[in-house]
């Protein structure tokens, strides 16, 4: 779908993981076993982070959520059960750490669009508008409460509602009444290809690492020993980035995973594809050495360009 930004979107993303991580120790056990900093961080505050393995492959996209007992982690529905079991392994038994998963008791709503400050401020939540990324709070939607957290993990303008499941219906129903757009799970997934957010099993494999993936902002480079900082700081401090994951405009529908090539020579892989009104579009990994945005190359029966997705950074 085309992102319009004078609507305001509505995405039921209940199906992701909700996990939680207690204990006095919570945030020096995130900050060892992922990519972004924790233990600076204050109750009120997030970040998005990577979860990779000690080889710096990626395993997930997570956004977290600090509280003032608790890291909230809001993770792919595909990599819920995977990771509860992965973290569980890091967890030693004097640690004051413990992990749970949460996913059945609360919901996930996104609101997506410019226009959402307009709508929480008509809702009296004008205290978490115009926070900084990442910050969230509880909040009451009448008697609902919800944790309502900056961004959309899109890179449009927009929140998360974090809610008990039982007011899932009566959340809905009260945000719909404010002239929002409901968008379904695939409209989810195209503004996802054309943000170009990765995703497990896509875009995020142990094939590639949160470098190649464009997820430089999720990652510091100065906090120290982490599972798979080596490797990263390996990859940063000697240009070891050797392919780039990028957005790519195309003539014809084709079906990834794809080879992409320039003149029957492989430049990289295609891992998403979706069909909008405005056209065909997907996100491929391109080796640097081959070009970036611009690029014209063939997948499959289709020609292509490369072009700018705009959740992805690169470096110049």
């Amino acid at each position: 779908m085309n992102y319009q930004p004078e609507l305001v979107l509505l995405c039921d993303r209940s199906s992701w993981g909700l996990l939680k991580i207690t204990g006095a120790e919570r945030l020096k056990y995130l900050h060892n076993q992922s990519t972004n900093k924790f233990e600076h961080l204050q109750a009120g505050e997030g970040c998005a982070t990577v979860f990779v393995t000690s080889t710096a492959r990626t395993l997930d996209l997570a956004t977290t959520y600090i509280t003032e007992d608790a890291v909230i982690v809001i993770v792919a529905p595909e990599r819920r059960e995977y990771l509860m079991k992965w973290l569980d392994r890091f967890i030693f038994p004097f640690d004051k750490v413990e992990l749970t998963d949460i996913s059945s008791e609360f919901g996930l709503f996104t609101l997506l669009g410019e226009k959402s400050n307009n709508l929480l401020q008509k809702m009296g939540l004008d205290s978490i508008i115009s926070q900084p990324q990442g910050s969230h709070q509880l909040l009451n939607i009448e008697d609902i409460p919800v944790r309502i957290g900056v961004g959309s993990d899109l890179g449009i303008t927009g929140y998360n509602l974090i809610f008990p499941s039982e007011y899932q219906e009566q959340l809905q129903q009260k945000l719909l009444e404010n002239d929002l757009k409901l968008i379904s799970d695939r409209e989810w997934e195209e503004l996802r290809i054309l943000q170009g957010r990765p995703a497990p099993d896509k875009e995020l494999t142990e094939d590639y690492n949160p470098l190649e993936a464009g997820l430089w902002q999720t990652i510091s480079f100065d906090k120290g020993c982490y599972i798979g900082q080596e490797t990263i700081a390996r990859l940063n401090t000697y240009d070891g980035v050797k392919q780039r994951l990028y957005g790519i405009k195309l003539d014809r529908e084709v079906f990834p995973p794809i080879p992409v090539t320039v003149q029957d020579k492989k430049v990289g892989m295609l891992t998403s594809c979706t069909v909008t009104p405005e056209g065909i579009f997907g996100l491929a990994y391109i080796k640097t050495k081959a070009g970036g945005i611009g690029l014209q190359v063939a997948v499959g029966d289709s020609m292509g360009e490369i072009i700018n997705a705009p959740f992805l950074q690169h470096p110049d």
